[in-house]
């Protein structure tokens, strides 16, 4: 009996087990396509689930901008995708820290005779193999056939253009300022942004000739001014450029009137190189903690190779990694010139430096083709720049100390805690709010979760150093150190914590003392009684404020273009010269602040006319009675009476613009080097674009939170004063 009993049983399990409620749980994969590349993967799970049916596949798009950090964050607890697609990019770094498992294909022999070399060595670290290569991205030749009707073999045809060309029609557009996009350029002049070592490359008269001629081509109008991914697009659709160097991705986006074909990136002539272009190898990676990983190998092996991988080709337009796909798409004259420049092109290595290169670069490259620095000084420059991102992070420490302190800060408040509640008149205060805390006691839990918790571990994490999270490590009071000592630098030099500190309050002040005036004006005048069409003007007025302000940020970006900005436009019918806006301190500040009005007037108008509604007008009708003037009514009757109401807003207007990310991050990035980064934007440099250094970034929180707190209590003890 026992035993059929347990044979039941067991049966029971089984039949359990093999159940749709296990058995089919999808494979969870993780990418960022959109578009028609997302089209392409959605064809390709079909087609694998029809073929394995007892497989199924579930496709969660991801921001591209926060992927890597959700990666991060959501493998190590298990929350993670059991397969997901990036660029090899990454891959020592994800490795390192324990993200990926190592691949096992079902076919070895078919994994190495398919896929070729250079692609399988990108997702190789220590001799194992930790993805499937999908597709190489990089860039090609864009050429406009109504404007040139001959193949371009090199560089110094697309100049000869210059002159020949329609008005306001650029020979060549590409992004100029970006190490990333001219870094095949340097390399066809013997330089190169990372030499053998990993270090600084951008130096020797190799690099400094290429730096002149770009310089030169921007003066001469060969390429356009402040360059950007969307100028090169919207430059080419629009047939102001006779050729573009872009990707894969620019192609779905031109308009069906416009003749263009693609070749490979042309020649430099007078060193006889071909620029070669970095590419970066898509594949996709097995994460570690995989909950359905022998599935995932199988689906990653169809998406790579035969049916998955002829799909994304004539789908999404990728150049695919498999050998045997590409007889099928030999009439296809633009995967066929992709896939002969990434043939050219050089893989992208894989050394966490490799990121940390691009700032500097991009900052040396874009101060001389703006004209403010010398070839040789902004490639010094830009070394020392690379070198101070680099270095060494601080020494472990013992953390014993550490918890000794905490410790000792636990125990005085359970102290202090237990003193107060020895109390009669705290314990009887106590008892009597129980209810009211009863009350908002989910509240409470709220604001602890999503305010106090965050706080907490921001705060604790500032103690540890390490270039990502599984990499840190306890340093102690390290990075405060390094904060407040400049990294051992001039405390006033470019990068300093001083200096981005005084240009964040200046921005502060600034911010608000314009939006309060303006604020204020405008209520004023809206509240004159015999105004008309008021409900019109407070509903153009507050627009600003409704719009998002990423988007009105990209907006007043734009207008303050160099080349086709609306406000050098507007100055040059005036008879005025044109403005670089984003090459000097004062009119890239400049810039920020008139966005950022733009932005924030709205709210302090709301308030005051909100304010001025609560002021009896029989207080107006005896002051001019008593004969007092608009001036002295306002300054004696509507100032002070304002003052409760825009104190507040004043308080909270200066922690949103102390903290205002979004303006500083689109609008001037910075620029002109980094000048106008304020607090917040520096701390998230540190965190994502500098080696992911979260712990200095966390101590950057950390202080940024002090000033304000200690400044808002500062302010409130005046304002108490004077009450």
């Amino acid at each position: 009996m026992a035993k059929r009993l347990t044979g039941t049983v067991c049966a029971l399990v089984c039949l359990l087990l093999g159940s749709d409620g296990v058995a089919q749980s999808p494979v969870v994969v993780w990418h960022a396509y959109r578009g028609q590349e997302e089209h392409a993967l959605q064809q390709v799970v079909s087609a694998f689930e029809a073929e394995h049916p007892g497989v199924r596949v579930r496709l969660v798009a991801q921001p591209f901008g926060a992927y890597a950090s959700k990666l991060e964050s959501a493998i190590p607890t298990g929350n993670g995708p059991d397969l997901f697609i990036d660029a090899h990019d990454r891959i020592e770094s994800f490795a390192s820290r324990g993200l990926l498992a190592p691949i096992e294909p079902p076919d070895p022999e078919v994994f190495a005779d398919r896929l070729e070399g250079r692609h399988r060595a990108a997702f190789t670290v220590d001799g194992a193999i930790y993805g499937y290569p999908l597709s190489v991205k990089t860039a090609a030749l864009y050429v406009n056939e109504a404007l040139v009707s001959e193949p371009v073999s090199t560089f110094e045809q697309l100049e000869a253009l210059q002159g020949t060309l329609p008005e306001q029609t650029f020979p060549l557009a590409m992004e100029a300022e970006s190490s990333y996009w001219t870094a095949g350029f340097f390399a066809a002049h013997g330089a190169a942004l990372l030499n053998d070592e990993h270090g600084w490359g951008l130096h020797g008269e190799g690099a400094l000739v290429a730096l002149r001629r770009l310089s030169g081509w921007v003066q001469d109008g060969v390429v356009p001014e402040e360059s950007s991914g969307d100028l090169v697009k919207r430059l080419f659709s629009e047939g102001h450029a006779a050729a573009a160097i872009s990707g894969p991705w620019l192609a779905p986006d031109l308009p069906e009137g416009l003749r263009w074909r693609v070749q490979p990136l042309p020649v430099v002539a007078s060193t006889g190189e071909r620029m070669r272009p970095y590419a970066t190898v898509e594949g996709a990676y097995l994460a570690a903690r995989a909950q359905r990983p022998r599935e995932a190998n199988r689906f990653a092996a169809f998406l790579a190779i035969g049916e998955g991988a002829l799909i994304r080709a004539r789908v999404a337009r990728q150049v695919v990694t498999d050998r045997e796909a590409w007889p099928a798409l030999e009439g296809d004259a633009f995967l066929q010139s992709f896939r002969a420049a990434a043939d050219d092109a050089v893989i992208m290595p894989t050394h966490p430096h490799m990121r940390m290169v691009f700032g500097p670069g991009d900052r040396a490259i874009r101060k001389v083709l703006r004209g403010t620095a010398t070839p040789e000084d902004a490639l010094e420059e830009g070394r020392h720049r690379f070198e101070d991102v680099t270095r060494p992070l601080p020494a472990p420490r013992p953390p014993e100390w550490g918890l000794m302190v905490l410790g000792l800060l636990t125990l005085l408040g359970v102290l202090w805690m237990a003193k107060r509640l020895r109390e009669p008149g705290f314990r009887e205060a106590l008892r009597k709010s129980t209810p009211a805390y009863r009350y908002v006691a989910h509240a409470g839990v709220a604001v602890g979760l999503l305010v106090i918790l965050p706080l907490v571990v921001g705060a604790l994490t500032s103690f540890f150093a390490g270039r990502g999270l599984e990499e840190m490590y306890f340093v102690g009071l390290a990075n405060y150190a390094d904060i407040l000592v400049a990294r051992g630098g001039d405390l006033l030099g470019h990068g300093s914590f001083w200096l981005v500190l005084a240009v964040t309050v200046l921005w502060t002040v600034l911010n608000v003392a314009l939006h309060l005036v303006l604020g204020v004006s405008l209520a004023l005048l809206l509240h004159r009684p015999y105004l008309r069409m008021k409900a019109l003007y407070r509903v153009l007025l507050i627009l600003p404020w409704a719009v998002p302000n990423y988007v009105t940020a990209l907006a007043w970006k734009g207008m303050f273009h160099r080349q086709f900005g609306a406000v050098n436009a507007l100055l040059e019918s005036l008879g005025a010269e044109p403005v670089s806006w984003f090459s000097h301190w004062t009119t890239a500040f400049s810039a920020n602040v008139a966005t950022n009005v733009w932005l924030g007037f709205p709210f302090m108008m709301v308030v005051t006319l909100g304010a001025l509604t609560a002021i009896p007008k029989d207080v107006y009708e005896a002051a001019a009675v008593d004969g007092a003037n608009a001036w002295q009514r306002f300054r004696l009757i509507t100032a002070p009476m304002l003052v409760p109401f825009l104190a507040p807003a004043v308080a909270m207007g200066s922690v949103w613009t102390f903290n205002m990310f979004n303006v500083v991050f689109l609008v001037s990035g910075g620029e002109p080097d980094g000048s106008t980064e304020i607090l917040v934007s520096e701390a998230y440099r540190w965190a994502f674009t500098r080696g992911n250094q979260y712990g200095y970034a966390a101590a950057y929180a950390v202080l940024i939170f002090l000033i304000l707190l200690f400044s808002t209590r500062i302010a409130a003890k005046a304002a108490e004063a004077r009450a």
